[in-house]
């Protein structure tokens, strides 16, 4: 039993491969999800039980797939001795720049995802992603908070994470729509938007505009 762990380890990954793969393809050549679990494992080949061991559904399929996006990038970049010494504003350039640079390998599946979004929620291929985003920004924030690179602001701080991940939204929509070389364009939204964030969650214009709010009330109350 304990030689055949290992050998069931592999099938399994090797299935979650190309399920992941050939998803892909179906997605991108026919614009459309496959009609039913069934017939898409019948054109892979697997069973139909083989794929429920590894996925629920073709929704958990594109979960998966951007979630490992950026689970990859967190982990190469936590293993860097550099990056773990940065300040809060690098750490979240780095990502950016690294985690773009990733998404160049599956552009036209991500870009494919991101026609479907048009409503403001949150679509459900990336809530996975969100959930790992938020994990990732809150530590990068708290360590930012305690270095004073943010500013601790009362009822202020819990709305940093919503700021960073509307913040991210905003970028990821304008990587699916740059059509610069190399989507220079991109890197130059990243840097400039970065330096937006953290104007506002940095110590600066936002505290002299609270001071100055407070300093008009005192006054009109006296």
């Amino acid at each position: 039993m304990e030689k055949r762990k290992p050998k069931s380890s592999a099938s399994g990954a090797n299935v979650k491969s190309r399920v992941k793969e050939f998803y892909r393809e179906f997605l991108l050549t026919e614009g459309k999800r496959p009609s039913s679990v069934f017939v898409f494992c019948k054109q892979i080949g697997i069973k139909e039980a083989a794929f429920y061991k590894i996925f629920t559904s073709f929704e958990s399929i594109e979960k998966t797939i951007w979630s490992e996006q950026i689970e990859s990038v967190i982990s190469r970049l936590s293993k860097d001795e550099n990056y773990t010494s940065f300040s809060a504003r690098e750490k979240i350039l780095t990502f950016y720049f690294a985690l773009f640079e990733s998404f160049k390998a599956d552009r036209s599946f991500l870009t494919f995802q991101l026609k479907s979004w048009k409503n403001p929620s949150i679509p459900s291929f990336l809530k996975q992603f969100n959930l790992v985003f938020a994990e990732w920004s809150k530590g990068v924030i708290e360590e930012g908070i305690q270095s004073g690179e943010i500013a601790k602001r009362p009822y202020f701080n819990q709305y940093y994470y919503q700021l960073l991940w509307m913040h991210f939204l905003f970028v990821l929509k304008f990587w699916s729509h740059d059509e610069s070389a190399d989507f220079e364009k991109t890197d130059v939204a990243i840097e400039k938007s970065v330096t937006l964030a953290f104007d506002l969650i940095g110590k600066g214009v936002l505290d002299n505009a609270i001071d100055f709010g407070k300093f008009l009330y005192q006054t009109a109350r006296n």
